[in-house]
């Protein structure tokens, strides 16, 4: 059966399964959320929802100039607007 035949749960349990005996809680969620990330950026992907490499740099070197409430530090701020 292939990921794309599985249901979530088999995915799930194939994802838990492929990691080590010791992982904790945290690794086992984080690898869970990211094996789920790929699957909707693939489902994207194949969908035709996508952005070039280029609108990819411009967008995240708008962030800088973008009124979302973060500094640069990383810190929040109250937003100007």
């Amino acid at each position: 059966m292939s990921i794309a035949d599985a249901t979530p749960k088999e995915v799930m349990i194939r994802t838990i399964r492929e990691l080590p005996d010791d992982s904790s809680y945290e690794e086992i969620l984080r690898e869970l959320a990211f094996a789920r990330m790929v699957e909707r950026g693939l489902v994207d992907s194949d969908a035709g929802r996508t952005i070039s490499h280029e609108e990819m740099g411009r967008r995240i070197a708008s962030w800088g100039n973008s009124r979302s409430g973060f500094c640069s530090t990383g810190t929040t701020a109250s937003p100007t607007w």
